[in-house]
């Protein structure tokens, strides 16, 4: 794991990021991972927010040195004072909500994350219950906000199968822009992975994350999804070697390219507790795809470059649906696991 590679002196918390000056409370709050911003606001708007006694307003602005209520509840933002800065990637299966507690008793993916002593998992985006594949969590809020924020312009591809006839007309209507019930919305790259006849698999991808956005467009034309998997977000990609439930947390390295991505600076992982690192082996060690590494050897695939765009069909570009090496597309056709 990241901080526990040889040679490398991890600064302590405390002389990475220090935040002392005030700041909307939505922010401060946010990566204290109390909840997101949109959460935070709603709390506001409603009057549940008590910051030193008074409802909290839109606009105010709070240290971590002031008293923070929900509900009538104390919260703790201790966490907030300093950035620690710690990113995972979870394979999610189906049935999983991405929420951290459901109201109807079904698994979430934070059930099989490894538990922090002062920080919390924030989730980056979601994935609808029947969606598998790639989720990204941190600790730090500000780097969760600016990659879910629309004006970052992240892209999430996806590996979508679909029931039903796909001709170029319908991927041009699809490239070009739809209008579903919350607006106009659009692929920005569509490209064939695989598959024959009337089930056919491809690869989409989308620069926001609307609410089961990939499976409305494909429904917009009269054809139906019937497996959905994301496979990157941003720079990061989905390994192959990572199985159903199960995790990875990335290395300095490649959290510094997320973080260059939304313009973050560097804040150095900081080194596990011993409970914490024992807890977190045991883990990793009953993951197929945890054990057995080598020191050195690369484990994740992170990207310092953007994807190449292709901006239309296969067909369009005069290529034949290979898959480009090094993206973790399938060569010929995906199985249904």
């Amino acid at each position: 794991m990241a901080s526990e590679r040889p040679g490398r002196k991890a600064k302590p918390a405390a002389d990475t990021a220090i935040n002392e000056e005030p700041e909307r409370i939505q922010k401060l709050l946010a990566r204290a991972g109390v909840g997101s911003r949109r959460e935070i606001e709603g709390w506001m708007e409603s009057g549940r927010l008590i910051v030193n006694g008074e409802p909290a307003v839109p606009g105010q602005k709070a240290t971590v040195s002031d008293s923070f209520e929900l509900d009538g509840k104390r919260l703790d933002v201790a966490a907030a004072a300093v950035t620690v800065r710690r990113v995972l990637i979870y394979n999610k299966p189906e049935g999983e909500v991405t929420t951290r507690k459901d109201p109807e008793g079904r698994p979430t993916v934070f059930d099989r994350l490894p538990r922090l002593k002062d920080n919390r998992w924030i989730s980056i985006g979601r994935l609808d219950i029947n969606t598998t594949g790639l989720v990204l969590f941190t600790t730090d809020g500000e780097l969760a906000n600016r990659l879910m924020h629309p004006s970052s312009q992240i892209d999430r591809e996806y590996a979508v199968r679909v029931f039903g006839e796909v001709d170029d007309d319908m991927i041009a209507r699809l490239m070009a822009g739809v209008l579903l019930e919350d607006g106009m919305a659009k692929f920005s790259d569509i490209s064939q992975a695989g598959g024959s006849g009337i089930n056919r698999w491809f690869h989409v991808t989308l620069l926001e994350g609307r609410n089961r956005e990939v499976r409305r467009l494909w429904e917009s034309q009269g054809v139906r999804v019937s497996r959905l998997k994301r496979v990157r977000y941003g720079p990061v990609f989905l390994p192959s070697r990572l199985t159903l439930g199960k995790w990875e947390e990335l290395d300095q390295k490649a959290v510094d390219t997320l973080s260059k991505t939304v313009g973050l600076a560097s804040v150095d992982i900081p080194q596990k507790t011993p409970d914490e690192q024992a807890a977190h082996e045991r883990q990793r060690r009953k993951s197929p795809g945890g054990g057995g590494k080598k020191p050195g050897t690369r484990r994740w695939d992170v990207s310092d470059t953007k994807p190449a765009r292709s901006g239309g069909s296969d067909k369009a570009r005069g290529g034949a649906g290979k898959p480009q090496r090094g993206t973790g597309r399938p060569r010929k056709s995906h199985s249904d696991k």
